[in-house]
């Protein structure tokens, strides 16, 4: 009887990460910021995404993180310990580090270091599926590795006796440490500038994309929220509620954060037969990279050029208030903070029944189960009222033939009055900013 095969998987093994955190004075007075306890839990959550396997954690009380190592030398001898004990492959500290604390923290360690900005850049470029989501992703990277370029070559800095290229480095060890860097610094330069300008390309066809969503005049709603609040299941659930069949192209689904990065548009008919577009965005994060808020600006632009938000919030989480203080800060970052908005409280069907009469009162809030589909009828009939609610008076006289104007009116404005006289009709009524607009153009 022949002997059976042995198999050999070639799937990369996970790394073993240890986890390293700050509770900082200044955290711990802001009011909706996650605590340190919720914050390493996320920074966990994020090295799962990577594909880490968390073997351990610590984080360490200061009023200021320390200049050169941010943590102290007490706590470094104490992780250090762990290194040894633990097999840890890689520490992943919670803050982002600057260039200096990188370079200190691996020549005391002795082993990889990386912080919260290059575990969610890692995740990004994991996940991103488009072209624009891969050049954004590849743009953010350069330039968080732009400063850190010098940890590469501590090798010839030793060999150069600390100098890498000074003037009294020795025969033969003048200028290469120095050399490559700037070759490598010229590339990395070189690269950004490339991208940049491939994104430049993306941005005008985004714009023009919106300029044909405006002249098709179709109001725009805009999901935001934190990663894994239920964004995208919640837009599958409105697609099977509109009657679409949700089989038919599915938006991406997944317990994790950031499952999806790549914006996704869909026409929605609402319950008096308004047609609106739903469209999804990359989630937001507490400390949310900046490099990745300048990246994905192109992306992002989605939420300024809405007309209204729907900020999804997961009613589920212990510290839903912090994750939407997050949110709210980075909207105001990207100049959003004056659009209409209703939020939305996700995942009531996970609370327990006797939690479900207190929920906190946000303003203009829907509680609602995008799992289930409990409340979203009564969210679709909010948004017609929202929408209602933005709209803009109007009185205008339109000639006959201009026809298609009347029409549009009947379709996306509330009519008033309607009075025809010999040379066109006379109109008045509430409509939509981006028609009135129109109406003053014709």
């Amino acid at each position: 009887m022949a002997k059976d095969k042995k198999f050999s998987y070639t799937e990369q093994p996970k790394e073993r990460g240890f986890l390293v955190g700050v509770d900082l004075k200044t955290h711990r007075f802001q009011t909706g910021t996650l605590n340190i306890e919720d914050s390493m839990n996320e920074l966990a959550a994020l090295a799962d995404t990577a594909q880490i396997n968390v073997i351990g954690g610590t984080y360490q009380r200061l009023n200021r993180p320390h200049p050169g190592s941010l943590i102290r030398s007490g706590k470094l001898e104490e992780i250090k310990a762990y290194k040894e004990e633990l097999e840890v492959d890689v520490f992943v500290f919670d803050e982002e580090l600057s260039p200096r604390q990188q370079r200190v923290l691996e020549s005391q360690l002795e082993t990889k270091v990386i912080d919260r900005t290059a575990l969610i850049l890692d995740i990004f470029a994991r996940h991103a599926r488009t072209k624009e989501g891969m050049l954004q992703v590849e743009l953010a990277q350069l330039e968080y590795r732009l400063p850190r370029l010098t940890r590469m070559w501590t090798h010839l800095a030793r060999q150069a006796g600390g100098r890498a290229g000074g003037a009294s480095g020795g025969v033969g060890l003048r200028g290469p440490g120095e050399t490559q860097l700037e070759i490598d610094r010229r590339e990395i330069n070189r690269k950004i500038s490339h991208v940049k300008k491939q994104l430049e390309g993306v941005r005008a066809h985004r714009n023009r994309q919106r300029i044909q969503r405006k002249q098709a005049n179709i109001a725009v709603i805009g999901l935001v929220g934190y990663t894994n609040a239920g964004k995208s299941t919640l837009l599958n659930t409105v697609i099977e509620k509109a009657g679409i069949d949700p089989n038919n192209n599915p938006i991406y689904v997944a317990d994790q954060l950031f499952a999806t990065l790549d914006p996704t548009t869909r026409r929605i008919k609402l319950p008096q037969g308004k047609e609106v577009l739903f469209s999804d965005t990359v989630g937001f994060i507490q400390k949310l990279p900046t490099q990745l808020i300048a990246a994905f600006r192109a992306t992002l632009e989605e939420v300024v050029e809405a007309d209204m938000l729907l900020h999804v919030v997961d009613i589920n989480h212990p510290n839903a208030v912090g994750q939407v203080k997050a949110v709210e800060e980075t909207l105001q970052q990207l100049e959003a903070g004056e659009i209409p908005i209703v939020t939305v409280l996700n995942k009531i069907d996970m609370l327990p029944p006797e939690t479900n009469a207190q929920l906190p009162n946000y303003p203009d809030s829907l509680p609602i189960s995008a799992q289930t589909g409990e409340g979203i009828t009564d969210l679709l009939t909010a948004i017609e009222e929202q929408l209602e609610n933005t709209m803009i008076p109007f009185d205008v006289h339109i000639p006959y033939s201009e026809g298609k104007l009347v029409s549009l009116l009947h379709e996306q404005a509330i009519i008033e009055t309607e009075n025809y006289t010999e040379t066109g009709t006379y109109l008045k009524g509430h409509a939509p900013k981006y028609i009135v607009g129109r109406l003053k153009m014709s």
